[in-house]
């Protein structure tokens, strides 16, 4: 019979195979806040490539103001959930404040992104129903598939006539409700999705629509509103799943925004929120002064876009690979996981931080470095980038 040492020896064997492989990971510890430049913990300043502060917000003097003055004034956390006595007036603001950002009438509020997608699908959904989900959604709504008892459908990343097929299947089976999920912005390539025509689809065959805009809420669009404004089909999703955690604010929590029956029942029965503490009082208070910045001025958006637009042309001109598109999140594909490690670690050398994506993040022989853009960089900044995966690209030989 095997032992608890034995189940250690395993994961030791494992572990080692994974650091053999050139696939490890390892975290690097910042001194700083987040911004256009960290410390790391070995002193060194660096341009940060890979973080999600897509607006620069993390470090905003007024997002900071207001989750000081929450501190102040609703205390450091409720020690509990929402339910028993976890419920403070300013979250009741937030999900409103949210829901009208949105196009919604109603908004919950969850500890994480994560748990939004967690805890959605099965309260909603039963048996005698329907899922349809991109090939390429992310792990937090996959696994929130997997908890619900629906009948489920994949369908190819994108592709309009194969979720025609999915959802044809779907009704010869008798599916009472379908929902279609998709990412509205899909993390590792940037890929915007289609929203339009998939609500047309959706449209023809009597289908829900849900997205998680997890990159894309705060910039995507005129107005910032997401990839729903974005594709022109603002207010008519029906069920949309976010982040404060990115473009927000970049603290941590997460949501869930649509009809408020689809809102009523997940506050009777969406288990993360049940039986997870409230959203802490300072990242609420700092995610509604996120709000009032965004509703105020779309500067940030539109300095952000513009970051993007040139990141994007410089590093395609000096030899590099990326995936096209217009998102502030830029593949750069290298293809070789290992060569990935290597070109992440020359160029944090070069004073350049960004991360390899491998597998099981990306699919095999997909390795890429992710880069994503933010409105604090300056052009310096972007000059300084290209510059350094010039010269590591070179080294590797990469690039010619």
């Amino acid at each position: 019979m095997a032992t608890a040492s034995d189940f250690l020896a395993t994961l030791r064997t494992e572990l080692q195979s994974i650091r053999d492989a050139g696939l490890y990971k390892t975290e690097r510890i910042l001194r700083t806040p987040q911004g256009a430049h960290v410390r790391t913990a070995d002193g060194r300043e660096v341009l940060n490539l890979c973080a999600n502060n897509y607006l620069g917000l993390s470090s905003h003097p007024a997002v900071i103001e207001a989750a000081h003055e929450a501190l102040r004034t609703h205390g450091y956390g409720l020690s509990s959930v929402r339910f028993i006595c976890g419920t403070q007036d300013i979250h009741k603001t937030l999900e409103a404040r949210l829901a009208s950002f949105l196009g919604a009438e109603d908004a919950i509020l969850y500890a994480a992104a994560f748990d939004a997608n967690g805890g959605l699908f099965e309260p909603l959904l039963g048996e005698a129903d329907a899922v349809i989900s991109d090939e390429l959604n992310h792990a937090s709504i996959i696994d929130g598939i997997r908890l619900c008892k629906a009948q489920r459908w994949r369908y190819k990343h994108n592709d309009l006539a194969d979720l025609e097929r999915c959802l044809a299947e779907a009704a010869a089976k008798g599916a009472r409700f379908k929902l279609v999920f998709t990412d509205g912005v899909f993390s590792m390539d940037g890929t915007i999705a289609r929203l339009d025509q998939i609500r047309a689809v959706c449209d023809r065959h009597d289908a829900l629509l849900g997205v998680d805009e997890c990159h894309a809420t705060g910039f995507m669009g005129a107005r910032g509103r997401g990839t729903h404004e974005h594709r022109g089909v603002f207010g008519q999703i029906d069920i949309i799943t976010g982040t404060l955690g990115k473009a927000l604010g970049g603290a941590s929590g997460g949501f869930t925004a649509a009809r408020r029956e689809v809102i009523d029942l997940l506050r009777q029965r969406s288990r993360p929120y049940l039986f997870s503490n409230t959203v802490a009082p300072n990242i609420v208070g700092a995610s509604i002064a996120v709000l009032d910045l965004l509703e105020g001025s779309t500067a940030l958006r539109d300095r952000l876009q513009a970051n993007t637009s040139y990141f994007r042309t410089a590093i395609a001109q000096a030899g590099f690979e990326i995936k096209p598109g217009e998102h502030p999140i830029v593949p750069i594909m290298v293809y070789d996981a290992a060569k990935a490690q290597q070109l992440a670690a020359r160029l944090l050398e070069l004073g350049v931080y960004v991360v390899g994506f491998f597998f099981p993040v990306v699919p095999q022989g997909q390795a890429r470095i992710r880069v994503q853009l933010s409105a604090v960089h300056e052009q310096a900044d972007l000059e300084h980038a290209v510059a350094a995966f010039r010269q590591a690209g070179l080294e590797l030989g990469l690039i010619r």
